[in-house]
């Protein structure tokens, strides 16, 4: 058989290409690019940068009952004096652009307000749920929030669907402790525990024994009634605990069952006609002359009532001897 040739025409056509498979886009760098990304996104959430005040709003849970006016006056003269030394945690708002919610530092976010200059605040992207953690966490680090703020912040957790162990996390508390500020908590609407305020003085087994007490409806608005006095504003909010926690225990004394009523009965003279009417109750005898028929009798009876009754006792006592 003759050898072919390399410029021999019966060539083979060549093999189709096989088809390579399209590589799918990767969702997130990878090496040395997706590491820089990361480190960057990490000093991002660290720096502090300065943000307008009027673009921050609330957000989360409010921790504090009321704030008090001359503290609140003190923290802005020392910002004014000395700067913003501690920044406030913001999260970008999640459906405004260029707006951000307060995570914690309302105390000093209101305060820079107030005063009119920059908020020095750390940026973080968190959900709802990392938003109470990062709350919850903070306020178990501070050491001026009493039982209640904290059995109230607990409780507006517990109404916002939260379950108990979310609750347990964000405060870093067992779950016992957890039923016992819900106790507290739902005990009292949040508008009734701002009258009386944070009440540092005032301890979980006092605050429990107040709600075992407005169990009672009558205890409860007692309670209630209590915050309506003229002076209740110008206590401390120890003292308005105190006023509330008297009038909630105070059960007001029976009143004495009224005397039983009796028919009076008419005394009559020899003619039949009517002297006066005499009545028997429990707590004594009672003569009525009117002076509208007695003729006069009346005033002569007045005259010698001293004389008539000693005659009449002494006769009493003779007829017991």
């Amino acid at each position: 058989m003759a050898r072919k040739g390399i410029l021999s025409s019966e060539t083979k056509a060549p093999a189709p290409p096989q088809e390579r498979p399209t590589p799918k886009p990767s969702t997130a760098p990878r090496g040395a690019v997706g590491a820089l990304q990361s480190s960057l996104t990490r000093l991002q959430e660290n720096a502090v940068q300065d943000l307008d005040a009027s673009l921050i709003d609330m957000a989360g849970v409010e921790d504090r009952l009321g704030v008090d006016d001359d503290s609140q006056r003190k923290l802005e003269e020392s910002l004014r004096t000395y700067g913003q030394q501690v920044p406030v945690l913001v999260r970008p708002h999640p459906s405004q652009a260029g707006r951000f919610e307060i995570v914690y530092g309302r105390r000093r976010l209101k305060a820079l307000k107030a005063i009119g200059v920059p908020v020095k605040a750390m940026v973080r992207h968190l959900d709802d749920h990392a938003l109470v953690m990062a709350q919850g966490q903070e306020n178990t680090a501070r050491q001026d929030l009493s039982f209640v703020e904290k059995a109230s912040f607990a409780a507006q957790l517990d109404a916002s669907g939260h379950d108990r162990q979310t609750i347990a996390d964000a405060l870093t508390i067992d779950l016992p402790m957890v039923s016992r500020m819900l106790k507290v908590g739902n005990a009292f609407d949040l508008t009734f525990l701002r009258k009386i305020g944070s009440a540092p003085s005032i301890g979980r087994d006092r605050w429990l024994t107040l709600a075992k007490l407005v169990e009672d409806p009558e205890a409860k608005s007692r309670a209630e009634e209590a915050t309506t006095v003229d002076t209740f504003s110008d206590l401390t909010s120890d003292e308005r605990f105190e006023s509330i926690f008297k009038a909630a225990n105070d059960k007001p004394t029976p009143k004495a069952p009224a005397p039983a009523a009796t028919e009076a009965r008419t005394l009559r003279n020899q003619d039949g006609k009517a002297l006066a009417e005499v009545r028997r109750t429990p707590r004594g005898v009672t003569l009525n002359i009117s002076a509208r028929t007695a003729g006069g009798f009346d005033k002569w009876l007045d005259t010698h009532a001293e004389e008539l009754m000693r005659e009449i006792h002494d006769r009493w006592r003779q007829s017991k001897a």
